[in-house]
C-alpha cells in the first residue's frame, strides 16, 4: 500500500512532528511517498506486527522511525488507545481494500 503524505493547501511546507498508526490484519509493506514535508522533523510510524514501512531515499528517512506494535483488534478500541496514548487523534481512516492512501497533514 502506498501512503501519500502532503501538507494541506494552506501550508507550504509541513514542519511539525507526526505520528501514524498503520494497522492491518495482515502484514503489509507501506511505501511512503511525501511532498513538501520538511526534512529533519521527527515522524513516527507504528505498524502492526509483520508490517514494514519503506521510506523514500533522502533526508526524510533520516528523521523517520518505524516501530512494530501490537494494536487493539477493533477500530473503536484502537481509537480509544490512540487518544489515551497521544491525547488527540486528528484523523482516523478505515479502508477495506486500497493500494493508495492519501493523507493531508497540517493544522
Amino acid at each position: 500500500v502506498t501512503l501519500h503524505l502532503n501538507p494541506i493547501s494552506s501550508v507550504h511546507i509541513h514542519q511539525k512532528p507526526l505520528v501514524f498508526l498503520l494497522n492491518s490484519p495482515l502484514p503489509l509493506v507501506w511505501k511512503l511517498k511525501t511532498e513538501r514535508l520538511a526534512p529533519g522533523i521527527r515522524r513516527v510510524f507504528f505498524v502492526s506486527l509483520g508490517s514494514v514501512v519503506q521510506f523514500e531515499k533522502g533526508n526524510f528517512s533520516l528523521s523517520a522511525e518505524m516501530e512494530e506494535k501490537l494494536f487493539p483488534e477493533k477500530n473503536e478500541h484502537l481509537l480509544q488507545w490512540a487518544q489515551k496514548e497521544y491525547g488527540a487523534v486528528t484523523s482516523f481512516t478505515e479502508l477495506k481494500i486500497s493500494r493508495n492512501v492519501y493523507i493531508k497533514v497540517g493544522e
